[in-house]
């Protein structure tokens, strides 16, 4: 049952903050504002139904280290991301016209800190930690990201390839990412820094959503293979194959901390993996 209500909770939260953002698009900083509440509220409710339902202090989303771990994440996504951008317009594939907005960019700030707060809170903080509990380390981290990438065939340019890389390197990585730190902070980050990067900064397509108005005026073209098409660079070969090696860097960590949760045998009792050492 705590599976259940942990993720009913959570997803309301996020529901009533992506209506209320939705409803003032086109309004920077109602959309900042709402956003930013939309992620405080989420990790609050997260927290409260944590402690309730599994009657042990949310330590994976504690105040303690919860500024350097985001900051550490959103650094890495945002120059794991810089590095997608590279490499294509490296081939020639990616185009700056000019500027772009900064308001516009600003409000991408809430928008993708609600985003980020709540599908980390939902993916890794209930389904990959409870599965990982009963099944282990691998397959919570296959199945949890398998479901990360069907979730964006919602999408509206949704693609099959482009979930399939989705679930390979946001789902592998920021599984890897929780694995290896045991708290909620760095993925969040790191989400937060790809998604910034992708649509704040670089103004590209955001997982089949459509193109963002961020800091730069700028447009992909090519091999949808290089570019992610209308996608995304999400869809392109160049994003799972820094995916992936991020994805093992973070799990070569997890290996040396001791923080791989082998698959529990018949009989054997599930234990809390949240309270791990970092």
């Amino acid at each position: 049952m705590r599976l259940v209500w942990q993720l009913s909770a959570v997803s309301a939260v996020a529901f009533v903050g992506g209506q209320a953002v939705a409803a003032v698009e086109g309004n920077w900083f109602l959309t900042l504002a709402l956003g930013v509440l939309t992620a405080v509220a989420a990790v609050v409710v997260y927290g409260w139904v944590v402690r309730r339902t599994e009657h042990r202090p949310s330590t994976e989303v504690g105040r303690d280290g919860a500024r350097a771990a985001f900051g550490r994440g959103a650094l890495i996504g945002v120059v794991t991301f810089a590095c997608v951008i590279a490499n294509i317009a490296f081939l020639g594939d990616y185009t700056v016209h000019g500027t772009g907005s900064v308001t516009g960019a600003v409000g991408l700030v809430g928008f993708m800190a609600a985003a980020a707060t709540t599908e980390e809170l939902l993916f890794r903080g209930v389904l990959f930690r409870i599965v990982e509990e009963r099944t282990g380390t691998w397959i919570a981290l296959t199945s949890t990201g398998v479901l990360f990438g069907m979730m964006h065939l919602l999408n509206k340019d949704a693609t099959l390839w482009g979930a399939l890389a989705i679930a390979i390197e946001a789902g592998g990585m920021l599984g890897a990412a929780y694995a290896a730190t045991r708290t909620l902070w760095l993925p969040i980050g790191l989400h937060f820094g790809w998604n910034f990067a992708e649509s704040a900064i670089f103004g590209t397509e955001v997982s089949g959503s459509g193109a963002q108005k961020g800091l730069l005026d700028a447009s992909t073209s090519g091999a949808q293979l290089i570019t992610g098409g209308e996608f995304g660079p999400e869809a392109s070969v160049y994003s799972v194959l820094l995916g992936v090696l991020v994805t093992v860097a973070f799990l070569r960590l997890a290996k040396r901390r001791g923080h791989l949760v082998p698959r529990r045998r018949r009989g054997v009792p599930a234990g809390s993996v949240a309270t791990l050492p970092r």
